[in-house]
């Protein structure tokens, strides 16, 4: 039976690996997360390292990884040009897509999906100057990804989005086993959009993350558990703690 092993790093940062044998960093923000304890130093493999869009909280330390381990850089045309100006070489070391184009780094297919997020890429990311009184600079497109894994499971990350009705499209084309998707309620849809969200995607395992406390974004996890188990009887809420890991066979999951 195939598996993955995903490992919530803190807030919306992950670690997956497939019993394929590839190891992907996806919106890996370490040195400066509150609630994550890794920190790149700590990181001795990556294979891929997938981001979402430029806000520090998900572009973090995407290209550091990179430099540091020989991973390849995949997120959009824009990520991919300050991935440049940041040292990694575009088109091989920089692998650049936007919404419904799909690409192949490490024997990963990575196919970029539509989210409604607001659009800017953190300064401290954009080297260069900057025009007058531009402390954001545009990233582009903020991208849903979704992941298929040589072993043939299939992530589906919303990245940080409201609910809207085209996740049942993304279902139908890709068919995702997995589904992580933010319920903070503030930047991004709640509990309420996120319920709603996993009707539509119905996936096996949900894993809600871009929440809590510390990020002044509560959440009441056993109330998005209700509400998806009606909506969606056959999806489960599975709640992950910074550090701890959930393995998805196709035949069930367990918590590590």
């Amino acid at each position: 039976m195939a598996s993955i092993t995903i490992t919530l790093l803190g807030h919306a940062s992950f670690r997956l690996e497939p019993d394929s044998g590839e190891v992907v960093y996806f919106d890996p923000w370490l040195d400066d997360n509150p609630t994550c304890t890794m920190r790149v130093s700590d990181v001795e493999h990556a294979d891929l390292v997938i981001a979402t869009h430029g806000h520090n909280d998900h572009i973090g330390d995407s290209f550091e990884i990179c430099k540091k381990t020989g991973a390849t850089f995949a997120g959009n045309y824009e990520l991919c040009v300050t991935a440049e100006k940041n040292g990694l070489k575009l088109g091989s070391q920089a692998m650049p897509m936007n919404p419904g184009g799909t690409i192949e780094p490490a024997g990963v297919r990575v196919t970029a999906t539509q989210a409604f997020h607001s659009l800017s890429m953190s300064p401290n990311q954009s080297l260069g100057d900057a025009p007058p009184d531009e402390y954001f600079r545009p990233d582009g497109a903020v991208c849903g990804i979704v992941m298929g894994f040589k072993n043939g499971t299939t992530v589906y990350n919303t990245s940080d989005t409201t609910v809207f009705s085209d996740m049942q499209l993304i279902s139908q084309m890709y068919g995702p086993q997995v589904a992580i998707m933010p319920v903070g309620g503030l930047y991004t849809m709640g509990i309420r959009e996120a319920a709603r969200a996993a009707s539509f995607i119905r996936p096996d395992i949900m894993i809600p993350c871009h929440y809590g406390e510390l990020q002044g974004q509560p959440a009441d996890i056993e109330a998005l558990s209700n509400a998806v188990s009606f909506l969606s009887p056959n999806t489960k809420v599975v709640k992950l703690d910074p550090d701890e890991s959930v393995t998805y066979t196709t035949s069930g999951f367990k918590l590590n």
